[in-house]
């Protein structure tokens, strides 16, 4: 597999920059809220259409988020780089315990698009007609949507902030036109949001999707630079199978070397290769079972 040079690293920059206004007007009232929102997620929109995002990276990112939000949610202590042990230190028959399960649902939940059948993998513990029915409790626009599918989940099963907040935002991405999931509300919303109702669970998600949208070009941004210079590297490598290696970094948040298609040693010398070259980065601080990602 080859990888263009891009002609122009400086056309990296004119990605599209969220209005300063987005952030710095105070809203005080639904209306206004909800114009800013509106404001936030359409920009939000124009950036996922740009090819040169790297789409599943993002999901995958933002997946890792949402979970850290939601295991601090639940009082427990685990963050990113912890969750992110807790799912790539699995051996097949161990259980990953609260902090890993909740890691796993949200990276099963943007693994595919957007679908029922989909979402069962995500959320084994609901059946796919329990899921259908709550996903079509949301009526109106897409953030009221999303807030009356979150209220309808959270009042059934008041203990299932992961599998409310999940179906939360693919309600958003189903009403937005979205073929994946974005991962945004539990990045934005506080925990005593998830208790309020109505108007005040509207306000809420309406001012979390400003921050969280806000969050998600900074870091499509950010990763658009960082796939860019992995590409532009990526024909100095030598090893065999370093094109299909470079292709799945280039998609995942974090890989052991051992999973990527090359023999132990090579996978290893490839990723401390890219680590001279600035592509990748060694994200653990270990000396032994090290992970790698853009």
């Amino acid at each position: 597999m080859t990888f263009a040079r891009p002609d122009h690293i400086s056309d990296l920059d004119t990605l599209p920059r969220m209005p300063a206004w987005v952030t710095s007007t105070r809203a005080e009232t639904i209306e206004d809220v909800a114009f800013l929102s509106g404001a936030a997620l359409s920009h939000l929109h124009v950036v996922l259409g740009r090819e040169d995002v790297p789409q599943a990276l993002l999901r995958e990112r933002l997946a890792l988020r949402a979970a850290a939000a939601c295991v601090a949610f639940s009082g427990r202590p685990e963050r990113e780089a912890e969750l992110r042990d807790a799912v790539h230190l699995l051996r097949p028959g161990d259980l990953p315990g609260p902090a890993g399960e909740t890691c796993l649902a949200w990276r099963r939940a943007v693994e595919r698009p957007v679908s029922i059948k989909a979402l069962g993998r995500a959320l084994p513990a609901f059946e796919p007609g329990q899921i259908a029915g709550w996903l079509d409790t949301g009526q109106g626009m897409p953030v009221a949507r999303a807030a009356m599918v979150l209220a309808a989940v959270l009042t059934e099963a008041p203990r299932s902030d992961v599998p409310a907040l999940i179906l939360a935002d693919i309600a958003l991405a189903k009403a937005l036109g979205w073929g994946d999931m974005m991962p945004l509300l539990a990045t934005g919303l506080k925990r005593a949001d998830l208790c309020k109702q109505g108007d005040d669970l509207r306000f809420a998600c309406h001012r979390a999707l400003i921050s969280s949208a806000v969050e998600a070009v900074r870091l499509a941004a950010d990763l658009v630079r960082r796939a860019a210079h992995l590409k532009t590297v990526a024909p100095k490598l030598r090893a065999k199978g370093a094109g299909n290696a470079v292709e799945m970094l280039l998609t995942r948040d974090a890989m052991a070397p051992s999973a990527l298609p090359l023999p132990d040693r090579a996978a290893r010398r490839l990723c401390d290769r890219l680590v001279d070259l600035g592509a990748v980065r060694e994200l653990t601080g270990r000396d032994t079972f090290r992970l790698y990602g853009v």
